[in-house]
Parts: C-alpha cells; structure tokens; sequence
C-alpha cells in the first residue's frame, strides 16, 4: 500500500482480556499480509477511553472513526483496509 493513503489503523485492548488477544493476532495478520502499519493501545490508564469504550473492548478504529468491537472479521477488516 501506499504510505500516503495508508489507513491509520488502532487497536483499543485491555489487560486481561481473551477478545483483545484474538483481536491483536487477527489485527496482526490482516495488516501484515496488507503491509498497513497498526497500533495497539491499552485504555486500562486512560479515564476517557476507559469510559467511552469500557464495554466494547477491543474497538479497531480506522482514521480514528470505530469501526468493530468485540470481534474483529478479518475478511471485513481486509475489506475496510482495501476500500
């Protein structure tokens, strides 16, 4: 891809959780095959995050806009990346 129109591509997790680790690899694959860079980051320190997306976690946000939570579809996340 090119770096210019590269999606900004986030990860939200939280320590502990069995949904941000299937996410993180399904993340991981998808953006590697793709060659998009990613970012994963912990809300568990951060009140606001922690407050607006407590009970969706893991969020996938591209360009900062949500768009899955709690199980993230590598063929959509594919699809979204490609778009």
């Amino acid at each position: 891809m090119d770096p210019a129109t590269n999606p900004r591509v986030e990860l939200l997790t939280r320590e502990g959780c069995h949904l941000c680790e299937a996410a993180h690899e399904t993340v991981a694959a998808v953006a590697e095959r793709l060659g998009v860079e990613w970012a994963e980051r912990r809300i568990d320190d951060d009140p606001e995050l922690l407050t607006r997306h407590g009970e969706e976690i893991p969020v996938l946000l591209i360009d900062g806009v949500p768009r899955d939570f709690w199980v993230i579809d590598p063929a959509r996340l594919e699809r979204l990346l490609t778009a």
